[in-house]
């Protein structure tokens, strides 16, 4: 049998191919999206086997696994380590057609230069004995995993709450010539649909800044403290997950009588709920402005939607699904109302439905102020947009209402440092695309001209968009 990932895998073309191989592929990586645990990346952790290096966090699999009537312990559990990597390898025949078959052959053949043999029941025992085997080389630290893919920059994942001690640490190591820094995800400032959690993050960030947090100006100001302390620490972009977008109306001081309500332990109802998302969403996106960072939304995600599973084994592991919420005229409205208060910053739009990839494409369009190239973009295919159908599409939409020149490229969600071949593919499936409209002669055969397009959108771009300085 031919080997599945080889120099040709993807591209359909010689043009592809030259697009690929000498203008893609020697591009370092920018994770501008990272999960990868800081305390990994600080201590340059070494992985004791190949389970805790690629299934310990991947949701991705966990998924897959569930699907195919895999036991919960085999997955977030408490099987062993080789238990765990024996069900996913005998999983892994079965995501025929799904993208975790390529990137799982991908991530065996770059890492591990197993490429001449497929993961399965019968060959998990060899590829678990050969990854374990050069997992304990000292080239095969979080570290070393990082240069082995030519990463450059890694931008974290950091509650507001962080302390960025390790953040700190990273400053005064060599980090192995990769920048390193924290992004604030202010998520749970917006969690008000569970009062009592909410508060209790409230009290917690009263603690570090001091006060009581009684009223919702205190509230406010303990928010902007903790974005200043972000900035001095060299974070320059902010992270806000949301299942839907929100634009109600609201006044300061409803607001400030909402927040009462939630620290008297009040549960609100859905319009109050909305009111001060939309107030504090708000609020944080003119700090953002101030500081000139770049803010990413990523939208349309139904977090835990399978609440039993969810109870019984956590949050965040892989029980997420689709909203199909149509949002557009309130994020028009939100953008609008920054805008036309020169409060609008480097602003990214992800939309986790493939519906709302041309709604996404044109609104990014929409609020271009001709300040800097690409200034609003339509965030790349992410999650289960993250497969070449609609990588394909959100290219696709992009290129068509707006310029693909200025992309800024593959936002991974990187939740095992095994996932960075992501970018490969990720690189294959636009130069194939671009290769296949050269040879159509729907663009120059001009590989200098395309080939720096294609190295802007791999690297060149997101360093420049993020203001990374590599």
């Amino acid at each position: 049998m031919n080997p599945l990932i080889h120099d040709q895998f993807l591209l359909h073309n010689k043009i592809a191919e030259r697009l690929y191989h000498e203008y893609a592929k020697p591009m370092p990586i920018v994770d501008y999206h990272c999960h990868v645990a800081v305390s990994q990346i600080n201590q340059n952790h070494q992985f004791t086997n190949i389970q805790e290096a690629w299934l310990a966090t991947d949701q991705f699999k966990w998924r897959a696994m569930r699907i195919n009537g895999i036991a919960e312990r085999f997955c977030s559990g408490n099987a062993s380590p080789r238990e765990k990597f024996q069900a996913w390898a005998e999983t892994v025949p079965k995501t025929l057609s799904n993208p975790l078959f390529h990137w799982t052959h991908l991530e065996l053949a770059r890492y591990f230069g197993i490429d001449k043999v497929l993961l399965n029941g019968d060959t998990a025992e060899e590829i678990w004995q050969e990854t374990n085997r050069q997992l304990q080389s000292p080239d095969y630290t979080v570290q070393g995993l990082f240069r082995k893919m030519n990463v450059k920059a890694v931008c974290t994942t950091d509650d507001p709450l962080d302390d960025l001690a390790l953040h700190r640490s990273l400053e005064n190591q060599t980090s192995g010539g990769i920048v390193v820094r924290p992004t604030f995800r202010p998520d749970r400032a917006l969690a008000v649909e569970n009062v009592e959690k909410f508060n209790a993050w409230v009290d917690q960030l009263g603690k570090l800044v001091g006060k009581r947090l009684g009223t919702y100006q205190e509230f406010l100001n303990a928010l902007a403290k903790r974005h200043d302390f972000f900035h001095s620490m060299g974070c320059r972009q902010a992270h806000h997950a949301i299942e839907t977008m929100f634009c109600a109306d609201y006044s300061d001081q409803k607001t400030s009588l909402i927040y009462g309500e939630i620290r008297a332990g009040n549960p609100l109802n859905d319009k109050k709920i909305a009111q001060f998302r939309t107030a504090v969403l708000r609020e944080l996106c003119i700090l953002n402005h101030q500081r000139g960072w770049v803010q990413q939304f990523h939208i349309g995600v139904m977090r835990n939607s399978n609440s039993r599973m969810a109870a019984a084994y956590g949050a965040d592991i892989g029980f997420d699904a689709i909203t199909d919420k149509h949002y557009a005229k309130k994020l028009a409205n939100f953008l609008d109302h920054l805008d036309s208060h020169n409060q609008l910053t480097k602003t990214i739009l992800y939309g986790f439905n493939p519906k709302d990839q041309d709604m996404l494409a044109a609104m990014s369009s929409a609020f271009q102020d001709g300040s800097q190239p690409g200034k609003i973009q339509c965030g790349a295919g992410w999650w289960f947009q993250g497969q070449k159908r609609s990588i394909e599409q959100q290219i696709d939409s992009l290129a068509n209402m707006s310029l693909l020149s200025h992309f800024i490229g593959i936002s991974s969600g990187t939740r095992s440092v095994l996932s960075y071949p992501r970018h490969e593919y990720f690189r294959r499936v636009l130069c194939n695309l671009l290769g296949q409209d050269m040879e159509q002669g729907l663009i120059p055969m001009d590989f200098a001209w395309i080939g720096q397009v294609v190295q802007d959108i791999c690297y060149h771009n997101a360093n420049r968009y993020f203001a990374l300085g590599i």
